[in-house]
């Protein structure tokens, strides 16, 4: 006779849990919680749209593949420039996001260099955990939270 387990599986040797963000000590719902796909990807798509302005404004020659390394730059070094000067880029701040390290504190300067570069590869953003963290965010030790 078998018996059955009383406790929910393990992965990793680590439990699952109820909401993303509770074992980073997260509240589930409002300020301080992790930001979800929706927002993220708003605030993405909003990121995305004013570097393809900024590009199609200050370099009109860069066409064709010359427009997504200009776009990717531009991106870039906006995401750099404002998540170290407020801590989260237009589209965050407008969709209520910030980016915070996993310690609490100042972001730095290492942090959204090494998250944007990632970012700007696409696929680390689109390798996720239980938390809702993209692999960017887990490599420069940050996460995106509610406002």
């Amino acid at each position: 006779m078998t018996s059955v387990p009383n406790s929910p599986p393990q992965s990793g040797g680590l439990t699952p849990s109820r909401y993303p963000g509770e074992r980073l000590g997260l509240p589930e719902h409002g300020p301080r919680s992790i930001g979800r796909a929706g927002r993220r990807l708003l605030a993405l798509a909003i990121d995305w749209t004013s570097a393809l302005l900024i590009v199609a404004a200050f370099f009109p020659g860069a066409t064709g593949i010359g427009n997504g390394w200009a776009n990717s730059l531009v991106f870039a070094a906006l995401q750099i420039l404002f998540l170290i000067t407020t801590g989260a880029s237009v589209g965050h701040r407008i969709v209520g996001l910030r980016v915070v390290p996993l310690g609490g504190g100042y972001v730095g300067l290492w942090r959204p260099v090494v998250r944007s570069l990632l970012l700007v590869v696409i696929l680390p953003a689109l390798v996720w955990d239980s938390d809702q963290r993209g692999f960017h965010d887990k490599i420069a030790g940050t996460v995106l939270i509610r406002v």
